[in-house]
């Protein structure tokens, strides 16, 4: 059918800057596969030669996309350009950096992280148990043995904490869902602002056992309950600190 008598037809589309030019074609050739991750991009004067712009451009190119965890650049004699991995393990990266700098910028605040974290982390323990391999059990089993075996001095008790979450998240077998609590524990790690006393660490490791229990007899249930009994007991305590 033909445009009705008049009607001026559309044939323009709106104009790319040469910055916005260069920036499309590589990240179409990155999200095409033509670039893979680790692969080297040209140098500057190379690209610039390429597309027949000033190194400038390519410059605010390179920026952009670097701003946009498509590329990583690195200065040095062996340094340049290089495609970023781009599966799904980078998302955790991606989320911590952005999640930490608003914080630091005090775009947001730390306690509307942790509320986010804290929602997310009972669907990942429902999942968790339905979802759970022997080696996820072993896993968190191994983790809670040594956490009843050290004192909260220790130093490994952040590290041991994260690595509790982190394996729940990534045994609910959901990896948007497990990178999301990942990045934002590793930003809202209770651990580091607890009053870490005996009592309180113990009655965390007691909280850690109930959960991995309810995850090894594939009990969603019982798995939110102590979830949320465990997240209840440690944002009590820590509001409290934050508040002296």
């Amino acid at each position: 059918m033909s445009d009705p008598v008049g009607t001026p037809k559309t044939i323009g589309k709106k104009v790319l800057r040469p910055r916005q030019q260069v920036e499309d074609q590589i990240k179409a050739a990155i999200l095409s596969g033509a670039l893979r991750a680790g692969d080297r991009l040209p140098g500057e004067v190379e690209l610039a030669r390429q597309f027949e712009v000033s190194r400038t451009t390519v410059r605010e190119a390179l920026r952009s996309l670097s701003t946009q965890n498509l590329i990583v650049t690195t200065p040095g004699a062996g340094g340049g350009s290089f495609v970023r991995n781009a599966d799904h393990s980078s998302l955790r990266e991606v989320l911590g950096d952005s999640v930490h700098n608003l914080l630091a910028l005090g775009s947001i605040e730390f306690e509307e992280v942790a509320i986010v974290r804290q929602h997310l982390e009972v669907p990942a323990v429902r999942l968790a148990a339905v979802h759970r391999t022997d080696e996820d059990l072993r896993e968190l089993r191994a983790i809670v043995d040594l956490q009843r075996s050290i004192s909260v001095e220790d130093p490994r008790v952040p590290t041991l904490d994260e690595q509790f979450h982190g394996t729940i998240a990534r045994a609910s077998g959901n990896r948007v869902l497990a990178s999301f609590v990942c990045a934002l524990h590793l930003e809202t790690e209770p651990v580091h602002y607890l009053d870490l006393k005996p009592e309180v660490g113990q009655a965390t490791v007691r909280q850690h056992q109930r959960i991995v229990r309810a995850i090894a007899d594939q009990d969603p249930d019982a798995g939110e309950m102590s979830m949320i009994e465990h997240l209840t007991y440690l944002r009590e305590h820590l509001l409290a600190y934050r508040q002296r």
